[in-house]
């Protein structure tokens, strides 16, 4: 089976991935703890860590590499994970990329594991002192590895095509701050009550505000909670590069087919024409 760009690991079993990752990391997995996403596999281990499992195209395999969960461990002052271990190999009869890496197990749930937010999740004020340190030493700290939003390298021209095929020519789209950030950072990814961000695999450099801007969006269906975070975070969602990210995601919202959007469709339009009109005046 050739994958091409097109895959999705929930549709097969790839036991025999899993063994030559047990082989390799000398560890048990338990097949019943396994979580299937679309491009991953994470399975609890018998040292009580966790296995994570990725397979990508090798056109989605860029210059810098794809060991994000890796580097990510180098950044200090973030709730996440602790990496131990990993490796890659090719899989030719696939065209394709596996990588595996074994982590701290965190017990903790992810606030919503699939879908739209909602309902308002319980979350304490120790959990937003530790989203908001977390956030603040991401974009602090420097790198030269770009982020890729859902495998595709996130670019000014990228940005660009998004809002002007909503909003063609209505603004400036020049993004003016790039920090670290996340780059899949939904609700998805992050744990309550106890607040870890999750899956590393795809962060580096973006516009400033990408990841608040990211998990706004992804609560617009839940007004109150989104009014909190951009309260949280407004020092990067209100500057001209957090407004540019908000209005991405919104216009790929607008964009996307119905049975994405969903409930997030009307609010992320107001927001949209209220963001064209700031970043207009």
């Amino acid at each position: 089976m050739r994958v091409g760009r097109q895959f999705d690991l929930r549709s097969e079993l790839h036991d025999e991935t899993v063994c030559y990752v047990e082989q390799s990391l000398n560890v048990r997995l338990n097949r019943a703890t396994a979580v299937r996403k679309r491009r991953t596999i994470g399975l609890r281990s018998d040292r009580e860590t966790w296995v994570r499992l990725e397979m990508r195209p090798v056109s989605k395999i860029f210059g810098q590499g794809w060991n994000g969960i890796e580097c990510a461990s180098l950044i200090p002052g973030i709730a996440k994970p602790e990496w131990y271990r990993g490796i890659s190999w090719r899989d030719r009869s696939r065209d394709a990329m596996w990588r595996a890496d074994e982590t701290e197990l965190i017990t903790t749930s992810p606030v919503k594991p699939g879908g739209i937010l909602t309902a308002h999740p319980e979350l304490s004020e120790a959990w937003w002192a530790t989203f908001n340190a977390s956030l603040t030493a991401l974009a602090d700290y420097a790198t030269t590895r770009i982020a890729t939003l859902h495998t595709e390298p996130m670019t000014q021209a990228r940005l660009t095509t998004a809002i002007n095929g909503v909003f063609p020519g209505r603004i400036d789209t020049t993004v003016d701050q790039w920090r670290a950030s996340h780059a899949d950072l939904n609700w998805a990814n992050i744990t309550a009550p106890d607040c870890y961000l999750l899956d590393w695999e795809d962060w580096g450099m973006a516009p400033r505000g990408l990841d608040a801007a990211y998990l706004w969006v992804n609560s617009l269906a839940v007004p109150d909670l989104a009014v909190r975070i951009h309260a949280e975070r407004s020092s990067d969602l209100d500057s001209r590069s957090g407004k540019l990210a908000r209005l991405y995601f919104c216009c790929e919202i607008m964009a996307a087919p119905g049975d994405y959007r969903g409930s997030i469709l009307e609010p992320a339009e107001r927001a949209a024409t209220q963001l064209v009109y700031d970043l207009s005046s």
